[in-house]
């Protein structure tokens, strides 16, 4: 199932139903799977709920820090400007939602899709679902230390430790112990991908709303039902802070940061 998901969703397969969508959509309604549709559906409520914080249409400012193909670099604040002018979810239009038949189109061209942020998590959601239907009672999943997810949960449930990517004489510092049951847990930093300018480090992971990458957050990690929205979220408190995380989780007690 995995395998099958990343063929579909991934960007870097040239015969991805995503990368077909930033081919097309911009010179045609393409028609897609209601699965893919009401992924896509998601990923509009999770950027209106962040305030843009997370957005899957940023992958202009990915290609243009360099970050996309591994090779990163510092661009100027025109190139800067004009990839934010091609990043916004407001630009996707999702057709279908009443039972029609599901299509997206993007409204300007270069919009380009990117489910990097909430992929991962996705596919836990999915091979959840898939074992559940097994019966299966008891199970942790996992696709990297970053995605979690947990079905079942004996006695306090499946034990995380949460530790900082900030070493202390080597040694991980512990951040937080959790014990996970039918919930999964996602957690976003700059990761090994970044650059080094003028003394600066710039993470891979770009805030949408300014085109430049997080700063002042290490990791963010984040609770929730869904591997899916544990994912995205974490991302997007990385990108917008405390603040964006103590606002979110205050209207959404069924998630913890």
């Amino acid at each position: 199932e995995v395998a099958r998901l990343e063929d579909q969703l991934s960007v870097f397969r040239d015969t991805s139903a995503i990368s077909h969508l930033n081919r097309r959509a911009a010179l045609e309604a393409v028609v897609v799977d209601r699965d893919l549709l009401d992924l896509l559906i998601d990923c509009r409520e999770l950027t209106r709920a962040t305030g843009g914080a997370f957005d899957i249409t940023s992958t202009p400012l990915s290609r243009c820090w360099g970050f996309l193909a591994r090779d990163g670099r510092v661009p100027s604040p025109e190139a800067i400007d004009k990839a934010r002018a091609l990043v916004g979810f407001d630009a996707v239009c999702l057709a279908g939602i009443d039972g029609a038949r599901p299509t997206v189109r993007f409204e300007r061209p270069g919009i380009e899709l990117n489910l990097g942020a909430i992929g991962k998590g996705y596919a836990l959601d999915r091979v959840a679902r898939d074992l559940r239907a097994t019966s299966l009672a008891h199970a942790l999943l996992s696709a990297g230390c970053s995605s979690l997810l947990a079905i079942g949960g004996r006695e306090r449930g499946w034990h995380v430790t949460v530790v900082s990517p900030a070493r202390s004489g080597g040694a991980e510092r512990l951040l937080a112990n959790v014990w996970l049951r039918d919930a999964a847990l996602g957690t976003s930093g700059a990761g090994d991908q970044f650059v080094i300018a003028d003394g600066t480090r710039y993470g891979h992971v770009i805030d949408p709303r300014t085109g430049w990458p997080a700063s002042g957050v290490l990791s963010a990690s984040v609770i929730a039902k869904s591997a899916a929205a544990a994912d995205a979220l974490s991302t997007a408190f990385l990108v917008g802070g405390p603040e964006l995380a103590e606002r979110y989780c205050a209207t959404h007690p069924d998630v913890m940061a």
